[in-house]
């Protein structure tokens, strides 16, 4: 009787699975699909013009321990774009974990519209780090492990101001499919490297389940507060898509389902693929996947970023 009952159990698991799987596929369109894809796309093009959009970044600056001169000038430690500052600004002191900007006489900075002479740019502990102003530039902190540094943006960029989007595939409905979530024990987490080398662990909710001509593949997705970041390789990338992968965004299940959609049309280039002062992630192993997603945005043209 007990060989009986394990035997039934099985058969009930592969139902079910059987079932779940037949429930892949494409999604369930709405009317004004077309529409939605483009109001995100116009979405991703104003951010990425914004004074700090992506578009903008003009440079990176990892700190030394101790002072750290900067300005326009030449042999100093931290030279900006020539004539977007005076030759000597100040100096940025990095002791202790903590990042301390001292401005020169005769030097406008600002920070939230106010004059400053000397500020705090990072404690050492907080993420969220004051931004300061010197005329069209603006820089605040960023750390990436043991480095601690300054990122840099220009808005006086004639290129950023004309962008109208990377080019893309033709938005079709196919692309956006239909995705079991299944999710992964509490605390569970998985390995990423960026651009950089450096290797960190990062929480993962669960694994996303899907078919493509009919098919099924998994990507392992990352834990991004309300919804889920993801981020891809595919066989475009060897011809038509960035090197390094595309990164996306999936909604988390409503309450109650374990479905959710995976719109591969929004499938969108990091920022290394059209920026060198960036510190992109890379796809991990397991979302290498062995088939050509021809949706999202292709390949940038014209920009500098960083390649394989």
């Amino acid at each position: 009787m007990y060989r009986l009952s394990s035997v039934f159990f099985v058969i009930v698991l592969i139902v079910l699975s059987a079932c779940q799987k037949k429930q892949l596929g494409q999604a369930e369109i709405p009317e004004n699909y077309i529409q939605q894809v483009k109001a995100w796309k116009q979405d991703r093009i104003e951010s990425l013009k914004s004074p700090t959009g992506w578009l903008r970044l003009d440079g990176m600056f990892w700190l030394n321990e101790g002072v750290n001169s900067f300005g326009s000038g030449e042999d100093l430690d931290i030279q900006f774009p020539d004539e977007t500052i005076p030759e000597k600004a100040g100096t940025i002191v990095f002791e202790n974990g903590r990042v301390t900007m001292n401005v020169a006489d005769g030097v406008k900075i600002t920070h939230e519209g106010e004059p400053v002479t000397d500020i705090v740019l990072f404690d050492g502990e907080n993420e969220e780090t004051p931004h300061v102003v010197h005329e069209n530039l603006e820089w605040f902190i960023i750390k990436r492990g043991e480095l601690v540094g300054i990122r840099l943006f220009n808005k006086n960029n004639e290129q950023a101001d004309q962008f109208s989007g990377f080019e893309s595939y033709p938005i079709e409905e196919k692309w956006n499919r239909r995705a079991l979530f299944i999710p992964n024990p509490e605390g569970t987490t998985m390995s990423i490297i960026n651009v950089l080398g450096q290797e960190m662990e990062v929480a993962s909710p669960g694994v996303l389940e899907f078919k493509i001509d009919g098919e099924i593949y998994t990507l392992d997705a990352i834990d991004s507060d309300d919804d889920m970041f993801i981020i891809v390789g595919d066989q475009t990338n060897k011809t038509e898509t960035y090197q390094a992968g595309r990164y996306m965004y999936v909604d988390n299940p409503e309450e109650g389902s374990q479905y959710t959609n995976i719109d591969f049309n929004k499938t969108y280039n990091p920022p290394c693929a059209f920026n060198v002062f960036t510190t992109c992630q890379l796809p991990p192993l397991q979302n290498r996947l062995e088939v050509a997603i021809t949706a999202g945005e292709k390949r940038p043209e014209n920009w500098q970023g960083l390649h394989d």
